[in-house]
C-alpha cells in the first residue's frame, strides 16, 4: 500500500527524511546517573527506528541541569561528557531514520521538590489550583541570565551535533521557558523582551540565530510551538502566525505546532479556555492556516492515532505528521500501516474530574510504556492509570534522591 505519508521529504537544510511520519518529544525521564542517556534510552529509540518513522525527535534535553522539567531528565551542557549521547545517536539512527535533539529549558515548570533554579520571564507561579504547591515560586531573570540562556541553548546544540545528531528542535511550546517569554500571562517584563509580540518573540529568535551561527548549514533547526496556549489572554493563533512570519527570515528547517501548557493541557486534548479540540489532529485548523503564511515546512501533533487522519494532515497542507502517544502505544504503528491502513493507536488520555491528575496520570500511562520498550519488552496498552500514577510517584522520589546529589 503506498500513501503519502511514505513518501520522502527534503528539508531546506538539504536533509531528507525516508518519510513524513515524526515521532514527536516525549519526556522520556530514563537517564542514567548523572543526568546521562544510558542502554535503556538506546534500547527505546532503536525500537522506533525500526519501527518505521522518518524522523524521531528525543524527549527535551535540558541545557542546564540546574533546571529540570523531572529528576530523571537527559542534561547536555558544555562541559558534558559525549560519549553517551554519540551511542543515543547511533543507536537511533538503525533504520536510515534521522534523529533531533529537541533542547528545553523549564523555566517556572520546575517541581519544588526537586530544588535547583526556577527562572521565569516575571515572577508569575503556576495556578494549578490545589496543586500549585507542587512548583517553585519563579523569580524574573536579569538580563546576564537571559544571555546566559542563549548561550546555553548554542552550547547545547553544538554539543548535540558533535554527538552525530542531525539537527535540534527549540522547545517553544507547553508553557516551558520560550513559550513564557511569548505568552502575555506569563512574560509581563516592560525592557526589550516584554510587552509586544516583537519584544516577547526577541528571545527565540536570538536563539535561532545564534545557533544557525554555530553549526554546519546541513544541520536541522527546527522549533516547537504553541498554535495557542488556550488560556484567556495567553498567547494566541496570531501571536503564532505573526512568529512564523517572523521565522520565515531566519534559516529554520521545520516548525511543529502543538498547543498547551502544565494549566492547560491542550496537547493531551483539554483545554482551560473551554475551546473545543477535534477529536484527533487537534491543531490541525491551526496549522493548515499557518501553513499558508510559512516559507519553512510545517508539522503538526496532537492525538494522531490513525493513518486517515495523518493522510488528512497531509491533504490539508500541512507537511509533516507528528505523532507521540500512539508511537508509546505502537513502536511500529508506521510499518503497521503498510501491511494494513485500518490499524489504529490506543489512546493513553485519562479523563477524570480532577484535570490536573488527569493529565498527571496520562504522562504516567506513556511514561510506563516507555519505560517497557527501554527493558526491552512491549508496550501494555490496558495499564491501570492509578497503579501507573502511584508506581510513577514512587518512582520519581527515588529519581529526586539522586537528582539532588547530582546538584550538589
Amino acid at each position: 500500500m503506498t500513501s503519502s505519508v511514505f513518501s520522502p521529504f527534503s528539508l531546506p537544510c538539504g536533509a531528507q527524511l525516508s518519510n513524513r511520519l515524526a515521532k514527536a518529544a516525549m519526556e522520556e525521564n530514563m537517564s542514567d546517573p548523572g543526568q546521562l542517556p544510558g542502554p535503556a534510552i538506546f534500547r527505546l529509540y532503536q525500537r522506533w527506528a525500526k519501527g518505521g518513522s522518518g524522523l524521531l525527535i528525543t524527549g527535551n534535553v535540558m541545557v542546564d541541569g540546574r533546571a529540570m522539567t523531572g529528576p530523571g531528565g537527559i542534561v547536555l551542557e558544555k562541559e558534558t561528557e559525549l560519549a553517551p549521547f554519540k551511542d543515543w545517536a547511533q543507536a537511533a539512527k538503525k533504520n536510515n531514520t534521522q534523529i533531533w535533539m529537541q533542547i528545553n529549558h523549564p523555566g517556572r515548570q520546575v517541581y519544588a521538590a526537586m530544588g535547583g533554579d526556577v527562572l521565569s520571564p516575571s515572577s508569575v507561579p503556576l495556578d494549578l489550583g490545589k496543586h500549585s504547591k507542587l512548583f517553585g515560586q519563579p523569580r524574573a531573570m536579569t538580563h546576564k541570565e537571559i544571555n546566559n540562556l542563549i548561550q546555553r541553548f548554542v552550547d547545547t546544540a553544538i554539543k548535540a551535533e558533535q554527538a552525530g545528531f542531525d539537527g535540534i528542535q527549540i522547545h517553544a511550546a507547553h508553557g516551558y521557558l520560550l513559550s513564557q517569554f511569548l505568552s502575555p500571562l506569563t512574560n509581563k517584563r516592560n525592557d526589550e523582551f516584554g510587552g509586544s509580540i516583537e519584544n516577547r518573540m526577541r528571545l527565540l529568535l536570538n536563539i535561532i540565530k545564534a545557533i544557525r551561527e554555530n553549526v554546519a548549514s546541513e544541520f536541522a533547526i527546527a522549533v516547537k510551538m504553541n498554535s495557542a496556549d488556550f488560556q484567556r489572554g495567553g498567547f494566541d493563533a496570531d501571536d503564532a502566525k505573526q512568529v512564523v512570519v517572523a521565522m520565515n527570515a531566519l534559516a529554520v528547517d521545520l516548525v511543529e505546532l502543538s498547543g498547551g501548557s502544565y494549566e492547560s493541557p491542550a496537547m493531551q486534548g483539554t483545554t482551560a479556555d473551554g475551546s473545543t479540540l477535534a477529536r484527533e489532529a487537534y491543531f490541525l485548523e491551526f496549522a493548515k492556516d499557518i501553513a499558508h503564511l510559512a516559507t519553512m515546512p510545517i508539522m503538526t501533533t496532537g492525538g494522531i492515532r490513525r493513518l486517515a487522519t495523518a493522510e488528512q494532515v497531509l491533504a490539508e497542507g500541512v507537511d509533516m505528521v507528528g505523532m507521540g502517544t500512539a508511537l508509546a502505544m505502537n513502536p511500529a504503528l508506521p510499518n503497521d500501516w503498510q501491511v494494513n491502513s485500518q490499524v489504529v493507536a490506543h489512546s493513553a488520555t485519562v479523563r477524570w474530574k480532577d484535570k490536573t491528575l488527569s493529565s498527571v496520570a496520562t504522562m504516567a500511562v506513556i511514561k510506563r510504556q516507555l519505560q517497557r520498550m527501554g527493558k526491552g519488552k512491549n508496550p501494555k496498552v490496558n495499564v491501570s492509570p492509578i497503579f501507573s500514577l502511584i508506581r510513577d510517584r514512587i518512582r520519581l522520589k527515588k529519581l529526586t534522591k539522586r537528582y539532588q546529589q547530582y546538584l550538589s
